[in-house]
């Protein structure tokens, strides 16, 4: 069976924090090889890689600030998460799961640690994955799906071996738990040691691997290990993914929108214009309010 090749491996790059309770590591769009434009519908991809955090009576964040154009994606492995938003979405992301968050015409938002988390601190690890909205949804009104671990369908593969958890698009006969505006598959591939996984994705979908946890082989060649990103390349062929010692991978695959980008800062629309007028509204207030 043909494979499909990789374009790229990428090791992680400085960390830095946002606000002052993420400690991540940005691949999209900072790095080399993975602007927005080459990983479309995937816009951003900052990655907490586990970090311990000290106790704090104050929950530790990013505080009150503005999304326009796109949807977040945050994915809590370890630790907890609260957020709030000013459409009224909201809650707390337990180990295991999910917030899939579309701001559309705007929404103001925070996020930090979960008030209990914070006070006994601890081991702290997240993703979170901006996706693009296509032009006729970006106005779209705000929503937001909470996603709990135990409500993402699992599909058990090699005699139990490798667990896929399949968070948006479908795996076999298993849809994911995520709605999307457009193609996309994100799951969470759990492998025990010697563990193997065969995944067979459209050729045009801009598809990547992110280790979390281990190290994995992928066409029996290319050995990708913890914090590393791999980027296929765009062609026909089943990805061969081997676990080398117990492992936990993140995989994207999405379809490019292939529309313009105007990105400044927590907008992201198709022209300068609509960039600019995002800015007016949220300096008018029509974001709404968040305290």
């Amino acid at each position: 069976m043909k494979t499909r090749s990789v374009e790229l491996i990428t090791q992680p790059t400085t960390p830095h924090f946002v606000g002052d309770g993420f400690r991540v590591h940005n691949f999209i769009p900072s790095q080399e090889g993975l602007s927005m434009q080459r990983m479309d519908p995937f816009i951003m991809l900052d990655y907490n890689s586990p970090h311990h955090f000290a106790p704090s009576a104050r929950p530790k964040g990013v505080g009150v600030h503005p999304h326009r154009g796109f949807e977040t994606v945050t994915i809590a492995y370890k630790g907890r998460i609260a957020h709030h938003d000013s459409s009224g979405g909201g809650g707390i992301i337990g180990e295991g799961d999910v917030q899939w968050m579309t701001a559309g015409s705007g929404v103001l938002h925070k996020e930090y640690h979960e008030e209990e988390f914070s006070k006994k601190g601890g081991l702290f690890q997240m993703v979170q994955l901006w996706v693009n909205l296509p032009s006729e949804h970006k106005m779209t009104n705000p929503g937001y799906q909470a996603i709990k671990n135990d409500s993402i369908p699992k599909v058990s593969k090699d005699e139990g071996r490798v667990e896929v958890e399949v968070i948006a698009g479908k795996f076999e006969e298993e849809r994911g738990a995520a709605h999307t505006f457009s193609p996309i598959y994100l799951y969470n591939i759990r492998m025990k040691s010697g563990g193997k996984l065969g995944l067979s994705l459209p050729e045009n979908f801009n598809t990547s691997l992110l280790v979390l946890e281990g190290k994995v082989k992928l066409n029996g060649q290319e050995l990708l290990e913890q914090n590393q990103l791999a980027l296929m390349k765009n062609e026909e062929g089943e990805i061969g993914v081997r676990a080398m010692e117990d492992s936990l991978v993140l995989l994207l695959s999405g379809k490019p929108l292939a529309e313009p980008i105007a990105a400044h800062g927590p907008f992201v629309m198709n022209t300068r214009a609509e960039l600019m007028q995002a800015f007016r509204d949220f300096e008018a207030g029509k974001f709404g309010y968040l305290e």
